[in-house]
């Protein structure tokens, strides 16, 4: 069978696996066996499944290929933050941190190649989209970043893309991280985050999702918003109000709200006044994020004391605000930094 037509054996089902081998004049069995290496055992090769026996491995050789994300080159910063570039069957390449804590860690994890959405402050989203990463690249992302020593505590999709323009393989990624046939991970210990699309948070909330979801808003106005998010100009903030007010009617669940002070443009009191309207609609926490700086964005971090007085006006309207420190900038692994080096790691 040619290499092309050859599929992923990550892609397959364990059903399609048990009638493969029942085709082959295997025993049905092996289907488990299979499924076992793949998810639980988090193998990355046909070789490394040893508890079938030659012939079988070479049967799978011959019939699927095994697309993995492999982790390369590893940059480490003074806070103890990694950044790991992983390389991808085609060529690609996407970027993954780990962010420690003690003897855990969260690990920020990538969706796409590239991102479609071309945020202005964003480094990912100076380069474009490429392409959708599969449900096993995006497992391979929490299996290989953390070391011997650290046990991951939570995941984020917050790297490369926009979960949400990927979203059947986040999905699937995230059902063999939590199935007891995978990771067996809590969903409670996962966070998606996106920009808001207002048709996916509507479907996401139909498919009554375990795990949390955060909201990338980073201003409260559509006249700022527009400038810095390219997709708001077409989905204005009435349309993700709209979408986030079904969200929390139908899951009855708090949305964590992502936003960025960058300085002299949404770091105002005022500002602080328009998120505080904003989140009049839902209950919501918000995490306040220093920007982190990208070459050529044109946006600059706000003043400590701007930041501060940000967060006390929230926190003068009852609403839940934490002020998150970054992690990981001098590597540029930190909120938005992610591929800024890119063709260094590729090369």
């Amino acid at each position: 069978m040619s290499g092309n037509l050859r599929p992923d054996i990550r892609s397959m089902t364990k059903l399609e696996l048990e009638q493969f081998f029942l085709l082959q004049g295997e025993k049905k069995f092996r289907a488990n066996q299979v499924y076992e290496w793949l998810w639980k055992k988090s193998c990355h090769s046909f070789e490394d499944m040893t508890s079938l026996s030659k012939s079988a491995r070479q049967l799978l050789q011959n019939h699927f290929t095994f697309h993995t994300a492999f982790p390369g080159n590893q940059q480490k910063s003074t806070d103890g933050t990694v950044k790991t570039g992983f390389r991808l069957h085609d060529g690609m390449m996407v970027e993954g941190v780990m962010i420690p804590a003690g003897d855990r860690a969260t690990v920020c994890i990538s969706s796409q190649v590239g991102c479609a959405l071309g945020c202005k402050f964003c480094a990912t989203g100076q380069l474009g989209f490429t392409r959708n990463l599969t449900v096993g690249e995006i497992f391979d992302q929490v299996t290989a970043i953390p070391d011997s020593e650290t046990r991951i505590s939570n995941i984020v999709f917050m790297g490369m893309g926009e979960p949400f323009l990927n979203y059947e393989n986040v999905m699937g990624a995230i059902g063999k991280i939590t199935s007891p046939e995978g990771l067996g991970m809590s969903p409670q210990r996962i966070t998606v985050s996106s920009v808001g699309i207002p048709k996916m948070i509507v479907k996401m909330a139909d498919d009554d999702p375990k795990y949390h979801f955060a909201l990338s808003l980073h201003a409260a106005t559509d006249a700022k918003r527009d400038k810095i998010i390219p997709f708001n100009l077409k989905h204005p903030l009435g349309d993700l109000t709209e979408a986030l007010k079904y969200y929390h009617k139908k899951t009855d669940k708090r949305f964590t709200i992502e936003y960025i002070v960058f300085g002299n443009f949404n770091d105002s009191v005022a500002d602080a006044r328009e998120l505080a309207v904003f989140c009049r609609n839902f209950p919501v926490k918000i995490n306040i994020i220093e920007y982190n700086p990208v070459k050529g964005s044109g946006f600059n971090r706000a003043e400590p004391e701007k930041t501060r007085a940000f967060a006390d006006y929230l926190e003068s309207r009852n609403l839940v605000v934490n002020v998150r420190q970054s992690r990981g900038k001098d590597i540029d692994a930190a909120c938005g930094q992610l591929a800024g080096n890119q063709l260094k790691i590729k090369n």
